[in-house]
């Protein structure tokens, strides 16, 4: 048999998904399984809303559709195998497939965190420089600011994948998780993870620390910024076009930080349940967040779902208008 690492005597991990009890297996795969269609369908609705009404065509709904598709990429790396799994007796991944999970994972998760510090940005401009908001934040650089997000999301991934490709794997092949996380595989290697650690303690803590303290950076100019408007209306409409992506990023770097700024050894139950947090739900809110406190979100989601029902309302008629033709 031929194996992705030629140093390792393991062809496949076993995922323990969160809870090895038989009874849970069927509810955790209903509950996962309605999640994972209600991020699909509310995420696809942003994106289309968005693209098709003139009046979100900014650089904010930008970002924001944008992150949507990611956030559809960094379900689907994860959930559709946990689905199987909770239906499955034998819990397996492959090497291969375990060291695919794992890059597409750090990919996209990177990408959201990159994308949201941009968002930031974007509201810092609005706020603090809304004279030179269009020349500032125009489509190009925009544009440049995703370009970035995505190229370094993907050198960054390969970094770590490749660090633990070097490593040995040849004891116990039994991941204490429900996808294949850097950290669970890393309390696998029966060679030294020093190397590991210290890439992840420097370049992995610097790569999740500068788009966090970029979103830290640009909401305290914008809350000096809200402090110098004199009319309390003025400060509250300030604050409604900054609520929806600050709860968005407390949620996401909230339980990251939670997480990865821990020894290794310290790795919990816990832990898989704050993972759940920044992998499945913050992707699942997102839409509800930014449509139910956004209240042109909200409109355009409106336009869009009442054109989707007028298109299906003449469905039925078109056919029997075929029926009864010539």
């Amino acid at each position: 048999m031929q194996y992705f690492n030629h140093n390792s005597a393991i062809s496949e991990f076993i995922l323990l998904g969160l809870s090895s009890r038989p009874e849970d297996q069927k509810p955790l795969f209903v509950l996962f399984l309605i999640m994972y269609l209600v991020t699909l369908t509310g995420n696809l609705l942003i994106i289309l809303a968005i693209h098709s009404n003139p009046q979100l065509q900014n650089p904010m709904y930008f970002f924001l559709s944008i992150l949507s598709l990611a956030d559809i990429c960094y379900t689907t790396v994860i959930v559709p195998k946990m689905l199987v799994n909770f239906l499955s007796e034998k819990k397996t991944i492959s090497y291969a497939g375990c060291l695919a999970q794992m890059y597409f994972f750090l990919v996209f998760g990177n990408m959201d965190s990159y994308l949201l510090a941009a968002m930031a940005i974007d509201r810092y401009v609005a706020i603090c420089n809304p004279f030179h908001y269009v020349t500032v934040m125009n489509h190009g650089r925009c544009v440049l600011l995703v370009a970035f997000s995505i190229a370094f999301s993907y050198f960054h991934s390969l970094l770590h994948v490749l660090l633990v490709n070097w490593l040995t794997f040849c004891a116990s092949n039994v991941i204490r998780h429900f996808f294949c996380d850097v950290n669970p595989v890393l309390k696998l290697a029966c060679s030294s993870t020093s190397v590991n650690e210290v890439v992840t303690m420097t370049e992995g803590v610097a790569s999740v620390m500068t788009p966090f303290l970029c979103v830290v950076m640009s909401y305290l100019r914008i809350l000096i910024a809200i402090l110098k408007i004199p009319s309390a209306a003025g400060k509250r409409k300030a604050c409604s076009t900054c609520s929806s992506h600050l709860t968005v990023v407390t949620l996401f770097y909230g339980s990251i930080i939670y997480v990865y700024f821990q020894p290794l050894s310290n790795y919990t139950v816990k832990d898989r349940v704050a993972t759940i947090i920044y992998t499945v739900l913050t992707s699942m809110l997102n839409p509800f967040i930014y449509s139910l406190r956004n209240k042109d979100m909200k409109q355009g989601l409106e336009k869009l779902i009442s054109r989707i029902k007028s298109q299906m309302d003449r469905l039925p008629t078109a056919k029997a208008n075929k029926s009864h033709g010539p």
